[in-house]
């Protein structure tokens, strides 16, 4: 038996775009076949229910998260930090303001740091997923290494200067 390359992707839209973003993984369903899926819950529930009518006879892969503002968006970041997601296609909607502005902002953020392909409208999945580096199975991402930010305090006496300061501050007020 041949091991297909299976890709983990992501798929987030905001309302006004899951429409669309149905639609292109409608159109892309045969390049998707055989990848796991994230999603946000109602878009994750939408896409699952259009690509089962489409593909009665495909058993996808799908993890539904929770709706993105009710901690949906937190899920997927966790996902992505976690090395779960290679890719993120999050259809935004820049025409109007998101009450979880933040948790998409954050989402972006963690893309870039985990440097996981992340896009935010059909033009550039189009382009995404018709690069052959999409299925080429030899392609990985580069993972940036964080080891001078997460050792910064590695030779800093920060946690014995805050004990000293502790027993300080008691011995004064006894």
């Amino acid at each position: 038996m041949e091991n297909k390359l299976v890709r983990h992707i992501g798929l987030v839209a905001h309302d006004a775009m899951k429409k669309d973003l149905i639609e292109w993984v409608l159109w892309n369903s045969e390049l998707l076949i055989g990848h796991k899926f994230y999603c946000t819950g109602t878009t994750g529930t939408l896409i699952l229910k259009a690509l089962q009518e489409k593909h009665p006879e495909v058993e996808w892969d799908f993890t539904i998260l929770k709706s993105g503002p009710l901690g949906g968006d937190q899920q997927m970041g966790s996902r992505i930090v976690d090395g779960q997601i290679d890719y993120l296609f999050f259809f935004t909607d820049p025409m109007t303001l998101q009450p979880h502005d933040t948790d998409v902002k954050a989402l972006t953020r963690l893309a870039g740091v985990e440097n996981i392909v992340f896009c935010c409208n059909r033009s550039t999945a189009d382009h995404i997923i018709s690069s052959p580096l999409f299925v080429d199975p030899a392609y990985e991402r580069t993972h940036p290494d964080y080891t001078s930010y997460t050792q910064r305090f590695a030779n800093k006496a920060v946690v014995s200067e805050a004990v000293e300061s502790v027993k300080r501050r008691k011995k004064k007020k006894n």
